[in-house]
């Protein structure tokens, strides 16, 4: 599976039971805060609750320019099982 794929895959299947909250770092190196989303196809949109220096409160980034996605919200990790992750045998 490409890195895109996975990605997007994350996003569809994020649990209601996880805010819809965290950090998205960008192959750009840039770390873009985010408080929502709305998903497409190949690309995602992200809601800042805080504009960026350039005003901008959201982001539309393509799947593959995603490098890491950070969780702020402190939560076990079995709450992430839903989201395909699994211990390891």
């Amino acid at each position: 599976m490409h890195a895109a794929e996975a990605w997007r895959s994350i996003f569809e299947n994020w649990p209601e039971t996880i805010n819809r909250q965290g950090l998205v770092v960008t192959t750009f190196n840039e770390a873009v805060p985010f408080v929502d989303f709305l998903i497409s196809g190949s690309i995602i949109l992200l809601e800042r609750d805080i504009p960026d220096s350039y005003g901008a409160r959201k982001v539309m980034l393509s799947y593959d320019a995603i490098q890491a996605v950070k969780i702020t919200q402190p939560l076990d990790l079995a709450r992430f099982q839903v989201m395909g992750f699994q211990s390891p045998f």
